[in-house]
């Protein structure tokens, strides 16, 4: 791979006077299948996280919040990427050196890995770039199985407390893995922005599909609906998420200012999985009983 393989890709847009969406998915925005996801936090302004090279493992990074540089060099020729936008991002290839600088105060930045975490596919050293890397085999795990949505109801739905990776200097940084982390894996992930303070979204249900939500900026509340019983989840951590399982009707609410929802979905888009009327849902379950 060489430094003119690393690309800025454009994110679909959708406006809303509520607060923006946007998304990214296995294949199609995004040109590998997501293994692995996280998100670097809490970064003080001005400061750098380490570079690395990986042997196999392919980034799609966002800015959801604020601005960094990434820095991409094959060995030969480097370039410097600003990310200051939630809806495009960079994908960098295997076998390139990378690193992020300049982080504004309060910015996010969302990776997405194309393997599991692997510290045999990292590469500290830039004169091993320089001098071409060996490849490596990465075994990925086998697909995560999701259960029938009629057997769940609203008490299956939990808060997941994540693992926060924490340094004064560089930030906090929190992971999730397919079939590690996360019941399922992840095929798509959405995440709504430019929220006005004390605004709703998101009132409808999935058929099949499994969401991890987290408040990534800001804090909001999520209520869950299963026709009998609703709980609600207040989400204002971004190594805390919160599991829901298929069936369930959720509306999000109490968004405070400038909070950015984001969403991890075990499924790309489909159309026919949505229940939007809510007499509909109530129909739906208690057909699946």
């Amino acid at each position: 791979m060489t430094i003119n393989d690393c690309k800025l890709i454009d994110l679909p847009k959708f406006l809303d006077p509520r607060g923006n969406l946007s998304f990214a998915e296995n294949f199609a925005q995004i040109p590998f299948e997501i293994r692995r996801c996280y998100w670097i936090y809490d970064v003080p302004g001005g400061e750098k996280r380490d570079g690395h090279a990986y042997r196999e493992n392919q980034e799609f990074i966002i800015a959801m919040s604020g601005a960094l540089d990434v820095v991409v060099s094959d060995g030969k020729e480097t370039k410097t990427f600003t990310l200051n936008r939630s809806y495009y991002g960079l994908y960098i290839p295997k076998g390139l050196w990378r690193e992020m600088n300049n982080f504004s105060t309060n910015a996010f930045a969302m990776v997405f890995s194309s393997t599991q975490y692997d510290r045999a596919d990292y590469v500290f050293d830039i004169e091993e770039v320089i001098k071409g890397l060996s490849p490596l085999n990465i075994p990925n795990l086998p697909a995560a199985k999701v259960q029938p949505s009629e057997k769940f109801n609203v008490f299956d739905c939990t808060m997941v407390e994540l693992d926060k990776h924490h340094s004064d200097r560089k930030g906090n940084l929190t992971v999730v893995e397919n079939g590690v982390t996360l019941p399922f894996d992840v095929k798509r992930a959405y995440y709504i922005y430019d929220v006005p303070g004390g605004e709703e979204r998101g009132a409808h249900a999935h058929k099949d599909l499994s969401q991890l939500i987290i408040a990534a900026s800001g804090s909001f509340k999520v209520t869950l609906d299963d026709g009998h019983c609703k709980r609600t989840f207040f989400l204002n951590r971004p190594y805390e998420g919160l599991y829901v399982k298929p069936g369930m009707w959720r509306d999000l609410t109490d968004f405070s200012s400038g909070s950015i929802c984001m969403v991890l979905a075990s499924d790309v888009y489909q159309k026919e999985d949505y229940i939007r009327d809510y007499e509909e849902f109530i129909a739906f379950r208690s057909e699946s009983k």
